[in-house]
């Protein structure tokens, strides 16, 4: 594989920084960190492992992505979330790549209430994580980025490890955030919810997540997931709703 540079974006993630960086070191050419106000030890663990700690005013999740992107030396870059780790099967993987494709998704998968959550809506959720650096870009969005790829995608099977919470009381709070922000995009793409979506959505997503994606094999946490997803679209369109009253009153 031709070198990598791995690129993160960081606010106060000293709790999971040592363990990402940790999982890239077997492929990574540079590290390139991107934080934003850190006041918890980020920065300097971040120094442990690169040279390249730079210092970036939030722009939201897709420009901030873009513009660590864009500090990339290396023909192909790697991006990872600051509470994600590289399994040791994908790292491997990745070392063995012939570099012949543009880009690669990956399997990610979540450690919630002590446990790996293999069904559900939150897995395997394939993940385009490694890709050449001139054939890539993040879309825009402040939430729910994604990488745009102009090539052929593979598909690699080590896993990517997702600590994406550490209890549901963070799970909960995390929610509300990432809510308020899909609630503005959609209001600024013109989006209304209607009843159906504030009425029966939430209860649809409750069924796919946990009935038609097989959440319930996932135990108790399988149900747990598939009730706050549930309750997570409920509060993206009460705020759609919320935005929308709130506008139409300052007009």
């Amino acid at each position: 594989m031709n070198q990598i540079s791995v690129i993160v974006i960081t606010h106060n993630e000293a709790v999971n920084l040592e363990r990402c960086l940790d999982s890239v070191k077997p492929f990574a050419s540079e590290i390139v960190v991107v934080d934003s106000a850190s006041s918890d030890g980020t920065r300097a663990i971040a120094a442990r492992y690169t040279d390249r700690v730079l210092i970036e005013p939030w722009r939201g999740y897709g420009p901030q992505k873009q513009f660590a992107l864009e500090q990339a030396r290396c023909s192909w870059v790697f991006s990872i979330d600051a509470d994600e780790q590289v399994s040791p099967e994908l790292a491997g993987e990745i070392t063995a790549l012939d570099g012949s494709g543009d880009g690669y998704l990956v399997p990610r998968v979540v450690w919630y209430l002590n446990r790996w959550i293999r069904h559900g809506i939150w897995y395997p959720d394939p993940v385009l994580r490694l890709f050449r650096r001139d054939r890539a870009r993040f879309t825009p969005d402040p939430v729910h980025e994604r990488v745009v790829l102009q090539g052929s995608v593979g598909r690699l099977e080590g896993a990517l490890h997702h600590y994406s919470y550490r209890d549901i009381a963070h799970h909960v709070a995390k929610m509300n955030e990432m809510a308020s922000l899909a609630a503005r995009q959609m209001a600024e793409r013109g989006q209304r919810a209607g009843w159906v979506r504030l009425g029966l959505k939430p209860g649809w997503e409750f069924l796919r997540a946990y009935v038609l994606e097989r959440g319930f094999l996932d135990g108790k946490a399988g149900f747990i997931v598939a009730a706050l997803h549930a309750q997570y679209t409920f509060l993206k369109y009460a705020r759609l709703h919320e935005q929308t009253v709130l506008r139409g009153n300052a007009g």
